[in-house]
């Protein structure tokens, strides 16, 4: 049975057993509970079978020749796709130390051999309730996450104790990548400084921003709120001045590679500066700005910053 042609409603079970009458049993009893079952006789299958489907819950022999039910166990909680699925053991062996190893490799729960399936199925009940909530929770913090992708925001949440990145939605990767060319689980260390020093916060007033510019870009970061016991969540939005720069073109009749360089001398670099941001030599920045204090009328850089300042709204210095 492919994944294709399973029943989308039917919680879907993988039994792994290398016994087909025990398999058998359970198999009959599941699909007339109205469960979708997948069987495996070997550990190389179950974790084939259970990597290319997914189930919902595994059935899982612990003792069976070769890759046996510990092992298939670690196998999966170290998959990260298969991670989630709540295992049941299913052994014969009662001694203390093989229960309590089945649920160091992962187990959820277990059930002594020979199985009965109606407490089989009593336990599994149990754990695909909590599978399911685990996994719709997930949904939802994803969803939220995207949501804030969408309305042109991204988020991260950083541990103020070491400063480490605890998770990010796809936009703060993406940022924090172009502006600082880190990624998880470093948190740049502007931003853990900054976030340090805002903590506790004053629950009078709001926590300064901290912002980073990249060329016409400002990407700006505000602490929002606690959401773990050390753990902040950091809500960033990125800005940009390429409109300003446009019309800054027009209002003097610049060049769009002119009105760039004026733009940085509004903010106050120097020509060498400006060379680096626009990948240009310091001389070639002169030049245009010689053609700028023509189109303007002017003579000096504080002059034609002035009169930038004065008639172009929205520019001015950084802050």
């Amino acid at each position: 049975m492919t994944p294709a042609t399973l029943d989308a409603d039917a919680p879907l079970v993988l039994i792994v057993d290398d016994v087909p009458d025990n398999v058998a049993v359970l198999h009959d009893a599941l699909d007339e509970a109205g469960y979708t079952v997948l069987v495996a006789l070997d550990g190389e299958s179950a974790l084939a079978r259970a990597a290319q489907a997914l189930p919902d819950l595994i059935l899982l022999d612990a003792v069976m020749p070769g890759i046996d039910g510990f092992e298939v166990a670690r196998r999966l909680k170290a998959n990260p796709a298969t991670a989630a699925i709540p295992i049941i053991f299913m052994t014969g062996l009662t001694e203390t130390e093989h229960l309590v190893a089945a649920l160091e490799a992962g187990g959820a729960d277990y059930v002594t051999k020979p199985v009965k399936p109606r407490e089989v199925m009593a336990r599994m009940g149990v754990h695909l309730q909590s599978a399911r909530q685990a996994r719709q929770g997930a949904r939802e913090r994803q969803q939220a996450r995207n949501a804030l992708d969408a309305l042109g925001y991204a988020a991260i949440t950083v541990r103020a104790s070491d400063g480490r990145l605890m998770w990010q939605t796809p936009l703060a990767r993406e940022w924090l990548l172009r502006y600082c060319g880190t990624q998880s689980p470093h948190t740049p260390p502007e931003v853990v400084v900054w976030l340090q020093r805002q903590l506790p916060p004053d629950p009078l007033r709001e926590p300064p921003r901290l912002s980073m510019e990249s060329g016409p870009r400002r990407l700006t970061f505000r602490l929002h709120q606690q959401v773990d016991d050390g753990e902040w969540l950091i809500v960033m939005q990125e800005s940009s001045d390429t409109s300003v720069i446009e019309a800054t073109a027009q209002a003097f009749g610049l060049t769009a590679r002119e009105a760039e360089v004026l733009y940085w001398v509004v903010k106050g670099k120097i020509n060498r500066d400006i060379g680096d941001i626009l990948g240009a030599s310091p001389a070639t920045v002169k030049k245009h700005l010689e053609r700028v204090y023509a189109k303007l009328g002017v003579e000096t850089r504080t002059a034609a910053a002035a009169m930038a300042i004065n008639r172009v709204r929205g520019l001015g210095p950084s802050a």
